[in-house]
């Protein structure tokens, strides 16, 4: 295993995966381990506000723009944040491309 692996939390709903990632947190800190966090949406400050327009039902956005939005939200979190920190940090991830495709 890589010393800086990217650990991902997916499953189905009421699963655990935020609980689970909360906990592996938690532990990472305790043993003063470097590592970032994300979710998605969110995990950036532009992934965190698209995060808002995704989950706003006033809104009533169409499959097409939501799925748009959930890939803009990525793309910003993958180029600012995984690449910056890939094997030089933990990542972990709350929900990626599994929860996307579901």
């Amino acid at each position: 295993m890589s010393k800086y692996p990217i650990i991902i939390f997916e499953g189905i709903e009421a699963s655990g995966k935020t609980t689970n990632f909360k906990i592996a947190a938690n532990y990472l800190k305790k043993k003063r381990k470097s590592f970032v966090k994300l979710r998605e949406p969110g995990g950036s400050i532009f992934s965190e506000k698209i995060r808002k327009l995704i989950l706003n039902k006033k809104l009533n956005l169409n499959n097409k723009t939501d799925l748009l939005l959930f890939y803009a939200g990525r793309s910003e979190n993958f180029e600012k944040i995984i690449k910056k920190n890939y094997k030089k940090k933990i990542i972990l991830i709350d929900r990626f491309t599994d929860s996307t495709i579901a």
